[in-house]
C-alpha cells in the first residue's frame, strides 16, 4: 500500500466542483487506488463462473468474451424476470435527489456518480435503451444510452464504490434499494468474468472450508485453545468449549473474523466467558464456522448457498435453534432473505427460548436464530449476570450502529442497553449519524481491500467526523459495534481520522464487566491491559 496523505491533504485533494461535461460523457478514471485487484481466474472457474479470464482494470482491453453484449442483455433480462423490485426501481425514480447527500462515498469524494441516484442511473440508462419504448425511440433524450465497453468499466468502478449500506434507501420517497441494484450489477459483471479478489477469494474460502478466512478445522480449534489460555490467565478459569457435538440445545455461529482477527478475538473471548458463566448448553461447529455471508456482495444465488450451511449443520447436530454472534451481513441475509433463499427451517428446529430466563424470542419464530445482543440484553433485564461496570471506568464509549443490524433488522436498543449496564460512561454521537441513519464504516460489501485505502478513508469520513465530534467534546476514547467487518475496517479508519479511540465489539466490554463464579480478582481487561479499577484482593480485606 502506498504512503497515505495526511487527513488535511486528503480533504484538500477532494474535487471542489463537478466535471463540466455531462455524466454520460465523463469516462471512468482508473488510477492506482481507485479500483480493487481482479479475482483470480482459477477461483472464478472453481465457483462455476463460465467466462473467467485474465484481465486487469487499468488495461485498455479487458479481454471480454466475444458475445459480451448478448451475455449482459440476457443477464439483465433474467434479473428483471426474477426480481420484480428491480423493474420497479428502474421505472419509479423521479431523480428528486433526496438520496444524493446521504451516501458516505459521495460526501467523501464529491464525485457525482457516487450519488445513489446517479449510480443507479448507470444501469437505468442501459435498461431504458433496451427495455423501454421511449428509450428505443428517443435515445439520449429519454435518458437512454447504448451499452459499450466504457459503460462496463464505469459499472465496475462505481458499483464497487457502493457498500450496500442502504442509507440512501432510508431517505428515498419510493424506497429504492440501491444495495439490491448493486448486487445485480455485480452479478452481471461476474457473468463477464469480472470480479474482485478480496470478495471472491473469501467466497471461495467459505465454499471450501466453511469460513471466509479459509481456516481449517484443526486450526480453528487451536486458535480457540489459545484464546482459552488467555481467559485462564485473566480469570483463573479454564474454558473448553464443545465442538461438533450432537444433542446440544443451541449451536453458536459467529463470523470467522472473531476467531482470528484483532480486535474480534476479544469479542469471541467474551462469548466463551458468557456461555461458561450461564452454563449454556451449546456447541461450536467447524463446518458452519462462518455467520457472515460474502455471497450477498456477489449474487443472490451465492448468498443462498452460503446461508444454507448454518441450517444444515443445525439439523445434523440436532440443535433446536441458532445463537448468532456479532455480525452485519449475516443478519441482513437471515432477516430479509433467508425464507426466500431456503424456505422453512428444518422441521425439528424450534422457536428460540432462553434456557436461562424462559423468554420466548417470537421475533425469531421463522428464522430460529437469535442475535447475541438480544440474548445478552435479556439476561441483564432478568438480573442473571453479576456485572461490575467500574472495571470499564477508564473507557468513555460511544456506539456505532452497524448498517445491516440497524437498518436490516432494527437492532437499536439492545446494544445500548447492554453498553449502559457494563460501562458507566456512554455518549451518543450526533443525531442523524446514528440508529437508522447511521453512517457506514466505508469498507462494507467486501471493500476492505488495502489497495483502495484512499476510497475507504473517504467513504469512512462521515462516520469519523461524528466520532471526532464526541471525542473532542466529551473525551470519547472507545467505540463499540456489532459487526465483524466493522471491527476489521474501523481501526485503521479511526487511527487515521480520530487517533486515540479504540474500536471493539460489544461482548468484549460485557466480559470485562462480568464477574464469574470462581474467578481470581481481575487486574487486567481482555487485552491484558491493566484495569484502572482492579478488583480488590480478598487477602487485603482479611488483613483489614
Amino acid at each position: 500500500m502506498a504512503k497515505m496523505p495526511t487527513p488535511n491533504e486528503l480533504l484538500a485533494a477532494t474535487p471542489a466542483a463537478f466535471p463540466k461535461e455531462g455524466w454520460m460523457d465523463t469516462k471512468p478514471d482508473f488510477r492506482p487506488g481507485s479500483f480493487c485487484y481482479p479475482a483470480k481466474t482459477e477461483i472464478l472457474q472453481g465457483l462455476g463462473f463460465e467466462n473467467a479470464h485474465d484481465w486487469a482494470p487499468d488495461n485498455e482491453d479487458w479481454e471480454l468474451p466475444e458475445n459480451w453484449e448478448q451475455i449482459l442483455f440476457n443477464s439483465l433480462q433474467d434479473a428483471l424476470n426474477k426480481h420484480r423490485s428491480l423493474k420497479v426501481f428502474m421505472d419509479c425514480c423521479v431523480r428528486c435527489g433526496a438520496c444524493a447527500d446521504k451516501c458516505h462515498f459521495f460526501i467523501g469524494s464529491n464525485d457525482p456518480k457516487n450519488m445513489p441516484v446517479l449510480r443507479a442511473e448507470l444501469l437505468r440508462s442501459v435498461y431504458r435503451k433496451d427495455f423501454t419504448t421511449a428509450g428505443k425511440l428517443l435515445g439520449k433524450f429519454a435518458g437512454a444510452r447504448k451499452l459499450d465497453k466504457d459503460v462496463i468499466k464505469e459499472w465496475f468502478i462505481y458499483f464497487y464504490q457502493c457498500t450496500e449500506c442502504r442509507r440512501c434507501s432510508l431517505f428515498c420517497p419510493y424506497g429504492i434499494d440501491t444495495a439490491e441494484i448493486t448486487v445485480i450489477v455485480r452479478q452481471m459483471l461476474l457473468d463477464l468474468g469480472l470480479g474482485i479478489h478480496w470478495i471472491m477469494n473469501s467466497v471461495n474460502d467459505c465454499n471450501r472450508t466453511g469460513n471466509h478466512l479459509g481456516i481449517q478445522p484443526h486450526s480453528m480449534r487451536e486458535i480457540v485453545e489459545f484464546l482459552s489460555d488467555d481467559i485462564e490467565t485473566i480469570t483463573g478459569i479454564r474454558i473448553d468449549p464443545p465442538w461438533n457435538e450432537k444433542g446440544h440445545e443451541v449451536i453458536f455461529i459467529t463470523p470467522s473474523g472473531d476467531y482470528f482477527a484483532d480486535p474480534g478475538i476479544y469479542t469471541f473471548m467474551g462469548y466463551l466467558m458468557l456461555f461458561h458463566e450461564i452454563g449454556l448448553d451449546y456447541t461450536l461447529s467447524t463446518y458452519a464456522s462462518e455467520g457472515g455471508n460474502f455471497g450477498s456482495f456477489v449474487s443472490f444465488d451465492v448468498a443462498k448457498k452460503l446461508n444454507a450451511k448454518m441450517y444444515h449443520e443445525a439439523e445434523r447436530l440436532g440443535s433446536k435453534w441458532i445463537l448468532g454472534g456479532e455480525c452485519g451481513h449475516m443478519w441482513r441475509v437471515v432477516n430479509q432473505y433467508m425464507a426466500t433463499y431456503n424456505g422453512p427451517t428444518p422441521s425439528k428446529m424450534e422457536t428460540p427460548v432462553s434456557p436461562i430466563t424462559g423468554t420466548v424470542f417470537k421475533n425469531a419464530a421463522a428464522t430460529k436464530m437469535v442475535h447475541i445482543a438480544e440474548f445478552t440484553s435479556d439476561l441483564i433485564r432478568h438480573n442473571k449476570l453479576n456485572l461490575r461496570p467500574e472495571r470499564n471506568d477508564e473507557i468513555i464509549t460511544t456506539w456505532h450502529d452497524s448498517c445491516n443490524p440497524a437498518r436490516g433488522m432494527g437492532l437499536l436498543e439492545e446494544p445500548r442497553y447492554i453498553l449502559k449496564n457494563v460501562c458507566n460512561n456512554f455518549v451518543e454521537m450526533p443525531e442523524h449519524t446514528i440508529r437508522e441513519e447511521t453512517f457506514c464504516c466505508g469498507s462494507g460489501s467486501g471493500l476492505n481491500a488495502e489497495e483502495i485505502m484512499d476510497q475507504r478513508l473517504r467513504g469512512g469520513f462521515p462516520r469519523a467526523n461524528a466520532l471526532r465530534y464526541v471525542h473532542d467534546k466529551h473525551g470519547v476514547n472507545w467505540m463499540g459495534c456489532v459487526c465483524a467487518l466493522d471491527r476489521a475496517a474501523l481501526p485503521p479508519l479511526v487511527d487515521y481520522w480520530v487517533p486515540g479511540v479504540t474500536v471493539s465489539g460489544l461482548h468484549e466490554l460485557v466480559a470485562n464487566a462480568l464477574v464469574m463464579k470462581g474467578e481470581i480478582p481481575r487486574t487486567m481487561n481482555l487485552r491484558q491491559e491493566d484495569l484502572a479499577n482492579p478488583d480488590p484482593d480478598p487477602a487485603d480485606s482479611e488483613e483489614a
